[in-house]
């Protein structure tokens, strides 16, 4: 519009303007212009449109493939929390039977344990009761002999038969252990 008014304003006057051109040659940039912009829009134009259809499709793929790894990362970390929760879980399970293993060997530490201490109670029980028996033999012997002794001063008869020291004997012993458990 600018031009048009420039256009209409050089030719009123008599003197032309030397910064404006002349008309014939404002028709002929305009033809070449319009050329040009025509030229620019059947070859050019539809190459850039092309360039940047294939720089949107490589940014739209790029953001599509983007948005696939995410999801696949996040897929990769649901596994991998669901394989964490599921170790532990295991963990927690074998935990739990070594205590329970350990509860059972410890058991069975303490049954054998008591079943060796009833048997050696027992084996020690015989041996006291041998011994015992053993005292009251030799008891038995000894008190025969001092009673045996006593009785021969008491008497003053010499009790030299054997047969008859072992009757007196036997017959002191009755009386004492009936004497014991009487009291006993």
């Amino acid at each position: 519009m600018f031009a048009l008014t420039v256009l209409a304003t050089a030719g009123e006057g008599s003197s032309p303007n030397p910064l404006l051109p002349a008309n014939f040659d404002l028709l002929w940039s305009l033809v070449v212009f319009a050329l040009i912009v025509i030229a620019f829009q059947r070859s050019i134009l539809p190459k850039l449109n092309k360039i940047l259809d294939e720089r949107a499709e490589t940014i739209e793929g790029g953001i599509a493939r983007a948005e696939a790894a995410q999801a696949e990362a996040a897929a990769a970390l649901k596994e991998y929390t669901a394989q964490l929760t599921e170790a532990r879980a295991e963990a927690a399970r074998l935990r739990d039977d070594a205590r329970t293993e350990a509860a059972q060997i410890l058991s069975e530490a303490r049954a054998g344990a008591v079943k060796d201490a009833e048997h050696l109670t027992e084996i020690a029980v015989k041996q006291i009761e041998a011994g015992r028996q053993q005292a009251m033999i030799a008891l038995r012997s000894d008190v025969g002999a001092l009673a045996t002794e006593l009785a021969g001063r008491i008497v003053r008869e010499a009790l030299a038969d054997d047969a008859r020291q072992q009757h007196v004997i036997d017959a002191f012993l009755d009386e004492l252990d009936s004497t014991v458990k009487a009291e006993g």
